[in-house]
Formats: C-alpha cells, structure tokens, sequence
C-alpha cells in the first residue's frame, strides 16, 4: 500500500518538519508542537491505517485466505513503521537537539530506550 507518492510525501515532510517539543514545567506535560501541514499529513497516514486495520478485520470476518490477510498485516505494519520514523525524525532533529542544547543529556537515554521499542 506504499507508493511513489508516499515515498516523496516522507522526504516533503522531513524537510518541512517544524516540530519542536516543550516541557511546560517540572513534571508537568510535555508536548511537540507540529507544523499544520505535517500534522494533516500524519493525520492522514494515520487514518489510511486505522483503514487498513479495519480492512484486516474484514477479511478474517469473511474467512479470507490467511496469506491474503497476512499481506495486509505487513502492509499497515509498514505504513506504521513510515509514521514512526517521520515522528522520530522530527523528534532527533528537534527536541532531543534543543534538549542537549539545554544542557540535558539524559534526552540520549530517553531515545535509544525509544529507538529500541521502535526496533522490536
């Protein structure tokens, strides 16, 4: 279910990342604040999966072919990993920058506990 246009709609939002992450106060939240466009973006990818999800369902509903319903699995699994690799992306090149800048290193720790969740 990835295309061309997925591929160049990624690279787009990558460089048009505007996030940048703030924590309010001290054990208060902490928030990211993204451009419009690349919170419609990832809205959008978002509910194509919540689609794919539900498609998922359908097909076990109605008995599919398991290698039909497996396929489809990969595919929303993949268009999940897109939607976190762009996160993580604006993430790295945002708060976790302005965050070392601040003087708080323990934002490394935090992200490679992050990276390996995203890993598995």
């Amino acid at each position: 279910m990835n295309n061309d246009n997925d591929i160049q709609t990624e690279a787009q939002c990558a460089e048009d990342e505007q996030a940048t992450c703030h924590t309010h106060s001290a054990g208060s939240e902490r928030k990211s604040h993204h451009s419009d466009k690349t919170k419609s973006n990832l809205i959008s990818r978002l509910n194509r999966i919540e689609g794919q999800i539900r498609g998922v369902k359908g097909l076990i509903e109605r008995d599919a072919y398991c290698d039909d319903v497996l396929n489809q699995i990969a595919a929303a699994q993949s268009a999940l990993n897109s939607v976190g690799k762009l996160l993580l992306e604006g993430h790295m090149k945002s708060c976790v920058i302005e965050r070392i800048q601040s003087g708080d290193e323990e934002v490394i720790d935090e992200l490679l506990i992050t990276v390996k969740k995203l890993m598995k």
